[in-house]
């Protein structure tokens, strides 16, 4: 009996450990931190990150940045799992052929045994164009922002005194990224009674909002610590914008329209509205019931999202246990041929579109 218990013991001293696949050099050009670096710092802050893959039990893939280093890890771990997390379809945005989906579709195939959705829209995108149902095992997690900084610690509240602020922010000036309810907002909002600031890159010039250049994450935070309610900028198909996320772990109530994963991230947190012109009553709206919809928020931490990765994985590697997918030489090699053909139409496509 002595010897059972001291088993059983040791057993729950075994920590699994996965190792992060994912273009680092990439994810560090955006204007903030990047959310795999801070999910990694957690793993290994918990002893549960493996710096070398061969240490690993679980690989996590981010989307179809390092397609070529994962066929080479796959074909050396055939036997250790790989978990991959997707974006938004790119189909979504325009419901033509994208070669990054193919890519998304071809990985899940050949090499995922478990999928991470980022919404349940994604999901339902995903599906809709057939590119990630090829696992027999998924899960939806949303990301988070750096919780050392996007929090509600010293923000300001809603003062009768001064106008309502209001805020928006985009790191990439391509009009898709709803400039188009910008300039709007420009044009109709009656600025008598608000206050805007725009932060970031913009392709067009305001008459009426305030507009900064990008700023650091910690600056940005600031701002929306500032502001009263954010006015959602990004792409109407978006699975899982950052900047909308960063202002909700800010405590700001969100105006946003009602498209794509919105409804899921915001809640009872803000309003939508479904036609443009519908903008300044929403915000009417939220500041009338402010503190309603202030307390409604639901924000996550970074910390939440990293144990329920973890806790997939290991249901994963539960219910998958020496039922990974393998990677024969040859289909290796046929693989490899297949991305290779794919990076270089990607590439001319791209060139022909400029």
């Amino acid at each position: 009996m002595p010897f059972v218990r001291q088993t059983i013991k040791l057993d729950q001293l075994i920590i699994m450990k996965c190792y992060f696949l994912y273009n680092a050099q990439k994810e560090s050009t955006e204007n903030r931190k990047p959310f795999f670096q801070i999910l990694q710092n957690i793993f290994e802050s918990k002893g549960r990150y493996a710096y070398q893959p061969e240490n690993a039990n679980v690989f996590l893939i981010n989307n179809y940045d390092c397609a070529d280093q994962v066929l080479k890890i796959k074909r050396k771990y055939p036997s250790q799992l790989f978990i991959h997390r997707v974006d938004e379809p790119i189909k979504s945005f325009k419901n033509v052929f994208s070669w990054r989906d193919d890519i998304v579709r071809f990985l899940n195939c050949h090499v995922a045994d478990a999928t991470i959705f980022q919404s349940q829209w994604s999901k339902e995108e995903h599906h809709r164009f057939n590119i990630s149902s090829c696992t027999s095992l998924s899960t939806i997690i949303p990301n988070a922002p750096d919780p050392l900084l996007f929090n509600t610690r010293q923000r300001a509240t809603l003062s009768p005194v001064r106008k309502p602020r209001l805020i928006s922010n985009n790191w990439s000036e391509n009009w898709r990224n709803d400039f188009e309810t910008l300039q709007w907002i420009d044009n109709n909002l009656n600025f008598d009674r608000y206050d805007m600031t725009f932060i970031g890159k913009s392709p067009i010039t305001f008459n009426n909002i305030r507009h900064i250049q990008p700023v650091s994450s910690q600056e940005m935070a600031s701002w929306l610590k500032q502001s009263d309610i954010y006015i959602l900028a990004a792409p109407k198909q978006k699975a899982c914008s950052e900047v909308l996320l960063e202002a909700i772990h800010c405590g700001v109530p969100i105006v946003a329209v009602n498209s794509a994963s919105n409804s899921e991230f915001i809640g009872n947190g803000g309003a939508l509205y479904n036609d443009i012109g519908d903008i300044p009553e929403t915000i009417r709206k939220v500041l009338k019931n402010y503190t309603t919809y202030q307390k409604a928020i639901q924000n996550p931490r970074l910390p939440e999202i990293a144990e329920k990765y973890y806790t997939f994985m290991q249901s994963c590697e539960k219910d998958l246990k020496d039922n990974s997918k393998q990677l024969s030489r040859l289909h290796f090699v046929y693989l490899r041929c297949v991305l290779m053909a794919w990076k270089i139409f990607g590439t001319i496509e791209a060139m022909r579109q400029t």
